[in-house]
């Protein structure tokens, strides 16, 4: 049987004991403030903005802006602006809300191609790329190399099960054919 939702039975449910979960009402008490000294309380929350917004920077490529924004930022990064195909992708990223996972997973994927994309320019440019300097493997050779070892074997014995496949696979593709 259903109990009838009153306010006497809402009360009653609001006074049960929790006090055996861990952390229960660790912010009853305002004068034990948990956040403090991290937050300093100024009561200027309620005011908004007061200082003076420093001078726009001027925009000479184009920003992607975050769509629960109404205006440009004052300062912002240029060195990068969206090109290619990981460009569009970004651009597709940020017709969305920041709380939309239509807006980070294309991110995520946008800069992985935007990494393959550099690699490509570098070439295009007749620049060899040293990618074992650039993904930082000399530092983690230096200070990780447990880890690193551990990875290197991961990528190893994938890359080697991947082959082994590959290759039975045919083998096993052929033999099938000659049965026929």
């Amino acid at each position: 049987m259903e109990s009838e939702f009153t306010p006497d039975n809402r009360m009653n449910s609001m006074m049960a004991d929790y006090s055996h979960i861990k952390g229960w009402g660790i912010d009853a008490d305002l004068e034990n403030d948990p956040t403090y000294p991290m937050k300093k309380r100024t009561d200027e929350e309620r005011f908004g903005y007061t200082w003076e917004r420093p001078e726009q920077q001027p925009q000479d490529v184009e920003i992607l802006t975050s769509t629960e924004r109404n205006n440009m930022p004052a300062v912002f990064g240029t060195t990068v602006p969206p090109s290619g195909l990981s460009g569009m992708i970004r651009r597709y990223a940020y017709t969305w809300s920041e709380s939309d996972l239509r807006r980070w997973i294309p991110l995520i994927l946008a800069d992985r191609i935007g990494a393959g994309e550099g690699i490509i320019d570098d070439l295009a440019h007749g620049k060899i790329p040293n990618i074992f300097a650039e993904r930082g493997w000399t530092a983690e050779m230096k200070y990780n190399r447990k880890n690193f070892l551990l990875k290197v074997a991961a990528v190893t014995v994938v890359a080697v099960g991947v082959t082994a496949l590959i290759v039975n696979r045919k083998k096993i593709s052929g033999s099938l054919k000659s049965h026929r």
